[in-house]
């Protein structure tokens, strides 16, 4: 079978338009991969970064001050 100029203008355009599509898809992936890259904001109190222990940075905390039985502590991560 011989292949004239029109199949293989069909042929180059078909393999080009899956090219693009593809490269499409790969800028696509990697703009998603970058801006969703693991970074977080938490809402943590001032100052509980220098604490000594858990115990020490909870100890000011007015919500904690009626806790209760303070043989028993549990902490929410």
């Amino acid at each position: 079978m011989a292949w004239t100029t029109m199949d293989i203008a069909i042929m180059a355009g078909v393999i080009t338009a899956v090219a693009v599509f593809l490269v499409g898809l790969l800028l696509l992936i990697l703009h998603y991969m970058y801006r969703h890259k693991g970074t977080y904001r938490t809402h943590e109190d001032k100052g509980t970064e220098f604490a000594e222990s858990a115990d020490a940075a909870l100890q000011g905390d007015p919500s904690l001050q009626d806790a209760g039985d303070s043989s028993r502590k549990e902490y929410f991560i």
